[in-house]
């Protein structure tokens, strides 16, 4: 039996599926955005790509999560 997906990579299918985008393109875009802060980029994602909060909210903190060791801040490859 397969486990349920729980936390914000619950909301993906319905992610892909409302703004046609993969849960990667979502990923590449906070990536590059400039900024770094939870609540900067979910304004930023609802502002300029249309995302509802808690979709724009699932997508950063799983972002987050994955590349952050928990510092709530999204680091890249050379910036530390």
């Amino acid at each position: 039996m397969t486990e349920a997906v729980k936390g914000p990579a619950s909301y993906f299918p319905s992610i892909e599926k409302k703004y046609g985008r993969p849960i990667a393109e979502w990923k590449d875009l906070i990536h590059s955005s400039p900024l770094t802060r939870h609540m900067e980029l979910v304004s930023w994602l609802k502002a300029v790509h249309g995302l509802g909060h808690g979709h724009a909210n699932a997508l950063v903190a799983h972002t987050l999560a994955e590349g952050s060791g928990g510092q709530g801040v999204v680091t890249r490859p050379g910036r530390g």
